[in-house]
């Protein structure tokens, strides 16, 4: 087991880091009989020791912690049922569970950022040095931990990644929580009474968009605790906006996804010249085929965001009444009629060359003037990629002032 560590521990610049401490009371029992399981199989999949996880925090710059990571962590794969395009789908998940946890511990939905490589789901842990995002690290420190694959990977590899889709967004997240709390009671592995979300880039977005399913529909059985999401694109059309009036955009590879996946999911089924000029619309297919790696894809396409649109596309973008289903469906799936309720921080680099600055500023101004317990911290001149480590170990210090 220590080589699958060594294997993975270039992966450490994206380490979640975490501690733990007094639980409430024991709530083994299963969910309200009123409430339909999602649960259909749970596989053990790999144990990792705490010694093992102390070293990679040591080596990954996070000794000052190191001593947070605690526990031995089974993880298991847990299958569950969501729906999808008018279907029932079996969707995948990774869970972590803390071992020998003196008190019953909490439990974290941890989001991941944006997927290129199938073998990047969470659930490939053993057989993918790609697979391990750190966020699985929380159950070492206490904490049992929730890490979807989402919809487009692990047992759903073969269906279009709903990507910024809020509906099945939250339903990744939701659906795999009721999943875990029956297999949980059904194993009699008590859990406290708090639930946390946290998540970063596309997985704050599914943070935010679990956090909204899960206050507006009581029938789903779960209470939040508190919120984290740091760089997500929650204000869809803001980020269009900074797109629109952009000449270079370095991450073509996150636009690309966008607009293959609206384009699949609603079922516009408009040819990719449509949107890009017929030399990256042809390498699109190849390019995402699971296969290739963000810097891959990025490096295939053009920075430059006149030379990679089809110029019709690009200019209409700007213009009122045009591109009307695709400004439509960026509208609604953005956070502008919703109001949190549980506590939540933002967390957004000042030089984001990825998902704007400005969709968190937004979002943050019109939660806090609508009344939310809303806090946004900007970090000062990180980038899309630099954010990820403080925003995660102020999340946490945050969770455990909390888990208490």
């Amino acid at each position: 087991m220590k080589k699958n560590f060594k294997r993975f521990a270039y992966l450490l610049l994206f380490v979640t880091v975490s501690a733990s401490c007094k639980k409430d009371k024991p709530n083994p029992t299963p969910e309200p009989e009123n409430i339909e399981t999602t649960y259909v199989s749970a596989t053990p999949l790999t144990k990792f020791t705490s010694a093992d996880l102390k070293g990679l925090a040591t080596a990954g710059g996070f000794g000052e912690i190191a001593a947070s990571y605690k526990y031995d962590v089974d993880f298991v794969k847990i299958v569950y049922k969501t729906n999808f395009r008018g279907k029932e789908i079996n969707a995948s998940g990774l869970l972590g569970i803390p071992k020998n946890v003196p008190t019953a511990p909490s439990i974290i939905s941890a989001q991941h950022g944006t997927l290129f490589v199938d073998q990047a789901a969470p659930t490939n842990i053993t057989n993918s040095n790609e697979a391990f995002s750190g966020l699985e690290l929380l159950a070492s420190a206490g904490f049992i931990t929730a890490v979807p694959d989402y919809i487009g990977y692990g047992d759903t590899k073969n269906e279009q990644h709903p990507y910024y889709d809020q509906p099945y967004a939250a339903s990744a997240v939701v659906d795999m929580l009721k999943a875990v709390k029956t297999y949980l009671a059904e194993q009699k592995i008590a859990t406290s009474n708090r639930l946390f979300l946290t998540g970063y880039s596309e997985g704050g977005y599914i943070t935010m968009a679990a956090q909204k399913e899960i206050e507006s529909n009581a029938a789903h059985g779960l209470t939040l605790t508190a919120v984290s999401a740091g760089a997500g694109a929650y204000d869809l059309t803001e980020m269009l906006r900074g797109v629109a009036n952009a000449a270079t955009y370095e991450e073509p590879g996150f636009l690309a996804t966008l607009l293959m996946s609206y384009n699949t999911t609603y079922e516009w089924n408009r040819p990719l010249t449509d949107f890009y000029q017929k030399e990256y619309a042809d390498k699109l297919p190849t390019l995402f085929d699971g296969t290739k790696n963000r810097r891959e894809i990025n490096n295939a396409l053009n920075r430059n965001t006149a030379r990679l649109f089809n110029p019709t596309f690009f200019a209409n973008l700007k213009v009122a009444g045009q591109e009307t289903k695709l400004k439509e469906a960026l509208e609604k799936n953005s956070f502008n009629n919703w109001t949190p309720k549980t506590q939540l921080r933002l967390f957004h680099g000042s030089n984001d060359e990825a998902v704007f600055l400005s969709t968190s500023t937004v979002t943050y101004d019109r939660f806090k003037k609508a009344g939310a317990k809303v806090e946004f911290f900007e970090l000062a001149g990180k980038t899309h990629q630099g954010s990820f480590q403080p925003m995660i170990i102020n999340t946490l210090k945050w969770f455990l002032e909390l888990d208490k």
